[in-house]
């Protein structure tokens, strides 16, 4: 007979995974640490294998810990909205979106207004980040949907929402560099999409470079091209006032376009798959032309 999982022990793993920390999880939890151990025990004996193994003084999953982790994460979402539905608690039931920094300003509010009005009582968690961790937090299941940014030919998964043009960016005030002098870089540290192809594209052109500032903030990069440190690649979706489209007028090289698309989580509840839907409304009719080059 298959094991009937218990729900409890389920979410004292999800916690303790995402927080990275049994002991932490007891705390959050309201729970002794021996009380979690006993839990994390109960799963391995319901599953019949090992699902943590030691990592110094931690514990990580195993791969089948993994898998069952996956299937927690969906179990509770379904389970806490069943009871929401019911009125069985007060807490309401939670979805989860990633967006990259350039949408968050227009499409976060628009899918969070347009999903709320069909899900009133549902939570809607929203985490900006970067391409990489987007994925990963889809892949991993911590995320329900999210927009991602995807060279062209890679191995990409979810829809394809548009595929659009790189461009140069600088601010309004600042002059072509001489031709001695390197091209002053405003970018995004490593890892970043758009970062690669700028440096890929300058060095195959032969074009001199040197980086002027580096930031995790997509503000952070356009404070500093309106005040003139330098230039950046990025799309023309959304180009804040006083920045502007320098590659013809600096000489730059050509740059590759890069895709837009929609990942999600390998199976959704009903509400992740509404906000999955509303996202993709919103990304299509809020770019709307700016997205068809």
């Amino acid at each position: 007979m298959n094991p009937t999982f218990d729900m409890d022990a389920l979410r004292t793993m999800v916690v303790g995974s995402d927080l990275g920390s049994f002991a932490r999880a007891a705390a959050q939890l309201g729970r002794s640490q021996s009380a979690v151990s006993m839990q994390l025990k109960k799963l391995e004996e319901q599953a019949g294998r090992p699902l943590f193994r030691r990592n110094g003084r931690g514990l990580v999953p195993t791969e089948a810990g993994d898998a069952l982790l996956a299937y927690a994460r969906r179990i509770i979402v379904l389970n806490d909205e069943a009871a929401a539905s019911l009125g069985a608690m007060a807490a309401a039931a939670s979805v989860r979106m990633g967006l990259p920094q350039d949408f968050f300003e227009d499409v976060m509010p628009d899918t969070i207004s347009g999903f709320s009005r069909l899900r009133p009582e549902v939570h809607v968690e929203v985490r900006a980040g970067r391409n990489y961790a987007l994925e990963e937090e889809v892949r991993a299941g911590r995320l329900d949907a999210a927009l991602a940014f995807f060279e062209p030919g890679s191995d990409a998964h979810g829809t394809l929402i548009a595929s659009l043009p790189r461009i140069w960016l600088g601010g309004e005030r600042l002059a072509r560099p001489a031709a001695e002098r390197a091209v002053p870089l405003v970018l995004f540290d490593h890892p970043c999409l758009f970062r690669r192809a700028a440096l890929q594209s300058l060095e195959q052109a032969a074009v001199r470079w040197r980086l002027s500032l580096t930031t995790p903030s997509l503000p952070g990069v356009w404070a500093a091209l309106r005040f003139a440190q330098g230039i950046t690649v990025r799309t023309p979706y959304r180009v804040p006032a006083r920045l502007r489209d320098v590659g013809a007028e600096f000489g730059l090289p050509a740059l590759p376009r890069i895709e837009l698309r929609l990942l999600t989580a390998g199976e959704l509840s009903p509400a992740a798959s509404d906000l999955r839907d509303v996202l993709h409304q919103v990304i299509r009719r809020r770019a709307g032309a700016k997205l068809a080059g």
